[in-house]
Order: C-alpha cells, then sequence, then structure tokens
C-alpha cells in the first residue's frame, strides 16, 4: 500500500509517496502522460539516471507521452534536444513547448490581443545557449524602446538587434531596458515562464524571472506556458484525451503542479529537480522528508497526487 501524506489548504488535500512509476503504470488509469524535461529526464546536460530505460518501460506499457515543456524553443527543437541526449524521440507522441505556443501565436494572430500587438518588437534572447530566431513572424527587431510595441523575452543572456545578432548583456542591463520599457506602456509577451531552470545541478535564470521583475514595475505580461491551462489543453488534445486520463510528471510546485491542478489532472511531483535544495536533498534520487514536501506544498499552494525521488520505474 502506499504511504498517504495529509496536505492541508483551504481543502483537504492529499498526496501518496510513490518509490517508481511503475505503481502508476501497471494500473492503466492513465492513458496520457504529460511529461516535463528539464529537472525530470535531464539536467539539460545529460539523462537522469534510468530516465531513458523508464520512457521505454512507460511506452510498452501503453502510456501515450507527450512533453509538455516551458521552453523557449519550438518543438522540433526540443525532440531534436531529446534525441541528442540518447532519448528515442519516437517515444513521443509529440511536444508542445511554451516557445512553440508563442510563435504559433505571434503568426497566426487569431487572437484578439496578439492581433492588437504590433509588429516591432525589443527581443531578449540568448547568446551562449544559442538565438532564437524570429523568422517567418514578420517581426522588426528594434534596438530603441521608442521605436517598440512590445517585449518579446525568449531568453536572459542578450539583446536582439535588426541584423539578427545578439548583444551579450547582464541581467541588470536587460531589466534597465525594462524600466524604459514600463515607462512607455508596452505589453510583455514571455516565451519561457520558469524563473529558474536546473542546469548540471545548477540553477539558471529563466525569462520568467524577467517577466516577474516587469509586473512589478507596473508592465503588462502575457504568460504562455505553464502554469497556464493552456499547454496541458493542448497536449491533452494531441493525444485525443479527457482530464480524466491525463498526468503530470514536474519538477516545479509552481509551474507544473499548479498548471496541474488548474488543468484538474492528477500530478507526479519529482522532487530531485528544481526544489531539490529547497527540500535539503543533496544527491540524485535522495527521499525528501513528507512534512518538507507538505510545507512547500502549501508555500506554493499547489498540490500533487503523488511524490517521487526521481524519473525511475
Amino acid at each position: 500500500m502506499m504511504p498517504r501524506c495529509s496536505v492541508q489548504s483551504s481543502d483537504v488535500q492529499l498526496f501518496q509517496t510513490i518509490t517508481g512509476l511503475q505503481q502508476l503504470a501497471e494500473t492503466h488509469r492513465f492513458k496520457a502522460w504529460l511529461l516535463d524535461q528539464f529537472g525530470v529526464l535531464h539536467d539539460g546536460k545529460q539523462p537522469y539516471p534510468g530516465a531513458i530505460s523508464t520512457l521505454k518501460k512507460l511506452a510498452n506499457s501503453g502510456a501515450k507521452m507527450v512533453i509538455i515543456s516551458n521552453s523557449s524553443r519550438r518543438s522540433s527543437t526540443t525532440l531534436e534536444k531529446l534525441s541528442s541526449l540518447g532519448f528515442d524521440p519516437s517515444l513521443f507522441v509529440g511536444a508542445i513547448t511554451s516557445g512553440e505556443l508563442t510563435h504559433q501565436s505571434l503568426q497566426r494572430r487569431d487572437d484578439a490581443w496578439f492581433a492588437a500587438l504590433g509588429k516591432s518588437c525589443i527581443h531578449m534572447t540568448w547568446s551562449a545557449r544559442g538565438a532564437i530566431s524570429l523568422e517567418g513572424l514578420g517581426l522588426q527587431v528594434v534596438e530603441n524602446v521608442q521605436d517598440a510595441d512590445f517585449i518579446l523575452a525568449h531568453g536572459t543572456e542578450a539583446l536582439g538587434n535588426p541584423s539578427g545578432d545578439a548583444i551579450p548583456m547582464k541581467l541588470e542591463e536587460l531589466e534597465n531596458i525594462l524600466e524604459q520599457c514600463a515607462a512607455k506602456h508596452i505589453p510583455m509577451v514571455v516565451a519561457n515562464p520558469d524563473f529558474v531552470t536546473v542546469e548540471a545541478r545548477a540553477l539558471r535564470v529563466m525569462p520568467g524571472t524577467l517577466a516577474a521583475k516587469y509586473e512589478e514595475l507596473g508592465g503588462e505580461v502575457k504568460w504562455m506556458g505553464k502554469p497556464d491551462k493552456i499547454i496541458y489543453k493542448s497536449a491533452m488534445a494531441l493525444v485525443g484525451v479527457d482530464p480524466v486520463d491525463s498526468i503530470a510528471v514536474g519538477d516545479s510546485l509552481h509551474h507544473d503542479i499548479k498548471g496541474a491542478n488548474a488543468a484538474a489532472i492528477q500530478s507526479v511531483l519529482i522532487t530531485g529537480g528544481i526544489h531539490a535544495t529547497e527540500l535539503g536533498l543533496g544527491s540524485f534520487a535522495d527521499v525528501a522528508d513528507l512534512s518538507s514536501v507538505q510545507a512547500l506544498a502549501s508555500k506554493y499552494d499547489a498540490y500533487p497526487s503523488y511524490v517521487l525521488p526521481a524519473f525511475t520505474w
């Protein structure tokens, strides 16, 4: 029998601790498995121990798996990245990233908010991690805030220029530009809502940090991706299932678990990812203290159905 821990919120919430995903997979309760990647499958540099074999076993159990990721990059790039790390892309029905949703929204403009956005943007992007192409979007990248209709935040390392190059900048320099944008009252689209991500056991600042800063300055932000339920609905539509037949696996309470709560689907929290330090975990697959998980879930007001140290079978 799986241990159960009570988590208090406005209503009583319960999560169960499990030792591996086999316990869930063999029940065949869930047709769709919506998987985060960073902090769950890999750390950006290499797969976590057992992750590749666990995916294969999940697929063999009949699970339909979709990557849902707060990545600034498009879905095809995400699957290519997974392949380069040793994962088999054919095991997934597909991938839906916040970057893909952003690209499609800017391209189609079939939403009233995006239709009114304008075409000139300040582009915050990556440099060392590789700048992100805006090809096919009909956008004009500008360097002068006074010429911009909106801010497009893909990264936290550089500022794009009209030639397509990326000029490396410190986070503080980008925040100074945000102050100018806030004074002009232009909106921001953030293509990656994460605040930080796991990268080789360290935490790297993500565009969500810039977006949160912009909101503090009084700016309007369009958050694309988790915890908004749109990415979960898109993934379920890809598989053709209802929320009751779906389960999400992620390492972030604020993004993965809170998003799953909003989408009314079950969820698994991997404690060895982004919250490892907060939970006092030093090594891979260390087991978190249940009272610490309970306190953290209450802090973020996000409640997992199950808790697991790592993405293992």
